[in-house]
């Protein structure tokens, strides 16, 4: 069985502490920490993770602003990069810090990112007012629609009586060389026919150019 001195020992476990310290180093703290869907009592904090060993949990400290209580919450055997803040209070400051941990051990802390809660009421107010939005985009969609609907089937209408109209010209316009030639007809049959003689109609009754008799009886 080896034996080791004290001082092989105490190389030993300073190298083992180096080694510990240098793989620790050379993690690099999350960023684009953020807090999302923020309310009077709760929030969501969210972060991403540089490249580089494989993330088998996270560490975040909470903590009040000018209060030395701190809640730390870790979770392992995920990949996730989000966390879900609860019971917090309304109209408070809040402070927080994310790790994430990895084989090598826990990153460094991220930045320290400050929030404050909203107020309830405040969040009433701010989702009744998105409601009211939503519902008015609601009904302007709606009376976008029924405009369009109105104007297409007034333009179908327009087009329709276009469409007949030239329709109706197209057989009126067919139609004039027919009555044209009707009209000559009937302005023939109607004229005074011509004679060879002047075109003056002569008189049934023949000229009698003979000159009266006159009979003297004696007495």
């Amino acid at each position: 069985m080896e034996r080791f001195s004290l001082p092989a020992a105490l190389v030993l476990v300073l190298t083992c502490l180096d080694l510990s310290l240098v793989s620790a180093d050379s993690l690099t703290a999350p960023v684009n920490v953020t807090i999302k869907a923020l309310k009077a009592n709760s929030a969501v904090v969210t972060w991403d993770i540089p490249e580089g060993d494989p993330v088998i949990g996270f560490a975040i400290t909470q903590q009040k602003k000018d209060v030395r209580m701190l809640r730390f919450i870790q979770e392992v055997n995920t990949t996730t990069r989000s966390c879900a803040l609860w019971d917090l209070e309304e109209e408070t400051d809040y402070i927080v810090h994310v790790q994430y941990l990895s084989m090598s051990g826990p990153s460094p802390p991220s930045e320290a990112l400050h929030f404050r809660t909203p107020k309830e009421a405040e969040q009433l107010a701010s989702k009744s007012k998105d409601e009211v939005k939503m519902e008015g985009v609601g009904q302007t969609t709606q009376l976008r629609a029924g405009e369009l609907i109105i104007i297409v089937v007034v333009l179908i209408m327009w087009a329709g009586v276009i469409a007949l109209f030239c329709r109706q010209y197209d057989i009126i316009k067919d139609n004039e060389p027919n009555n044209n030639k009707d009209k000559a007809k009937n302005s023939s049959e109607c004229s005074t026919p011509e004679h060879p003689t002047g075109g003056l109609l002569r008189s049934k009754f023949p000229k009698n150019n003979r000159k009266p008799s006159v009979n003297i009886i004696e007495v």
